[in-house]
């Protein structure tokens, strides 16, 4: 076997970084005392001993302590802090005062904080600077509160991989970061230990990327389902003497859930082009977008989620329609009349096309939006590279669009030219929903003319309408 001269420059680099360690000093950092035997210190030791360290656990009752893991070793708090450099503190703050009396014994040993609080901003300051003020002469080091017991326990650590941490002393840190690598957890420096009351919030915020969407989805939802009781319900029973309340339970939700899909589905994209828009505009992209732009932006994968769940409620509700009790009475009443009549209903070829059409749509529409769907999930997304991705959320996203759209216009037909379709001067939901995709479409086919989609493509390449002009003068 041989190596190319990148894999030599890399070996050589790597040997001349390394620095020899004297064998105790390996030692201590290959015993880490862990303070607390409760669930999370049991399935904090659990793991170190399985990634090859050996553990102390440091107990106010050694001889009580129980379903410790196979191996670790009980002491007093004070016999398992000598007797190695790192300790993590597994204890809620209320216990804490125990420390004043290990200040000697802690002077300049790493002091991991592994805390959580039961609400967001409980205390003043953080956990982790707290400890610090009770053991002034340790080096306190916040991790490993984002990563939960059970996970630790049963290996299932996929969607809680990430490790923050954050010090005052960065040799302390890194040691802490090398001990996240042993264990197979990605560690992220999130700098000094005033970082630590964020680091402690992380964990108790719910959904924090979710709340900007599922608002906007509850509040379109909720208008959307008023504006079809209003017209479907309480139209018919002033005007119509008739009672159509049976439609809240199926007829309006499946009015409700594609609306929702496809103005959800447009909200994702209308933001790009407001961007290029902006950039055309000011002839720069070193200029930060509005705020509200860039948290519009930052929430479109959720959004894109969230209307997918309502495009799969639509197609299950549609597969439903036939075996209602509405629709079979419907259909055998317009039987009957037809045989008293002696009447038949004529094959209309425009009406066949307008439906075959309208279902295909559908079909295509919805198996690119689970394309979508599927492809912004991160073990999908991270096996891709970014012009794959690109393609599949762009391309793909507006040929999605385009059919949905479509489906849409083929569904509601002449409607909105029809005016009895309009209750109240109020117009069909459908030709409500076809108003923000209408306008995302006709934009970015302004946008991709050639002469706008050359300035913007030289804009994002770094062109400047300022330095330019600077440039002929």
């Amino acid at each position: 076997m041989t190596m190319n001269s990148r894999e030599c420059w890399a070996m050589e680099t790597n040997c001349s970084n390394m620095t020899p360690l004297s064998p105790d000093f390996a030692e201590k950092e290959n015993v880490v005392c862990i303070f607390g035997t409760g669930d999370y210190g049991r399935s904090l030791g659990f793991k170190m001993l399985q990634s090859g360290f050996s553990v102390i656990y440091g107990s106010r009752n050694p001889s009580s302590a129980s379903l410790l893991p196979t191996g670790a070793e009980v002491l007093s708090h004070s016999e398992a802090a000598s007797k190695s450099h790192i300790i993590f503190v597994a204890v809620q703050r209320d216990h804490y005062s125990f420390f004043t009396k290990l200040s000697k014994v802690l002077q300049g040993k790493i002091v991991v904080d592994v805390s959580n609080n039961f609400k967001i901003n409980q205390y003043s300051e953080s956990n982790a600077e707290y400890l610090a003020q009770l053991v002034p002469a340790a080096k306190v080091v916040k991790a490993f509160n984002t990563v939960s017991a059970w996970a630790l326990q049963s290996g299932t650590l996929d969607a809680s991989k990430q490790v923050f941490v954050c010090s005052n002393d960065s040799k302390a840190k890194q040691a802490v970061m090398n001990i996240v690598r042993a264990l197979g957890l990605t560690p992220h420096d999130q700098g000094s230990l005033a970082a630590s009351k964020e680091v402690e919030n992380y964990p108790l915020q719910l959904f924090p990327t979710w709340r900007l969407p599922l608002y906007i989805g509850a509040g379109l939802t909720v208008f959307m389902f008023l504006y079809c009781v209003i017209t479907d319900v309480i139209y018919s029973a002033v005007t119509e003497k008739k009672d159509a309340s049976f439609r809240i339970a199926v007829s309006i939700p499946n009015k409700v859930f594609p609306v929702m899909s496809l103005i959800l589905l447009a909200l994702i994209y209308i933001p790009g082009v407001f961007a290029a828009i902006i950039q055309l505009y000011r002839g720069t992209k070193y200029k930060r977008f509005p705020h509200w732009l860039d948290r519009w932006m930052l929430c479109r994968k959720q959004l894109g989620l969230i209307a997918l769940s309502y495009a799969l409620l639509h197609a299950i509700y549609t597969l439903v329609i036939p075996i209602r009790y509405y629709v079979r009475n419907r259909i055998s009443s317009n039987i009957i009349t037809q045989i008293r009549k002696n009447e038949t209903s004529p094959f209309d070829n425009t009406i066949a096309w307008r439906t075959d059409a309208y279902i295909a749509l559908g079909i295509l529409g919805f198996f690119f939006y689970v394309l979508l769907g599927i492809t912004s999930l991160p073990s999908v997304s991270n096996s891709v590279n970014w012009r794959e991705f690109r393609f599949v959320q762009s391309k793909l996203g507006y040929l999605t669009l385009v059919l949905c759209t479509g489906h849409a216009v083929l569904f509601g037909w002449d409607w909105f030219l029809s005016f009895s379709k309009y209750k109240w001067y109020l117009p069909p939901a459908c030709t409500l929903s076809l108003v923000v995709p209408c306008t995302v479409l006709v934009l970015k086919l302004i946008l991709i003319m050639p002469c706008l989609d050359r300035r913007i493509t030289k804009i994002r390449q770094g062109w400047e309408k300022s330095s330019a002009a600077g440039t002929k003068i």
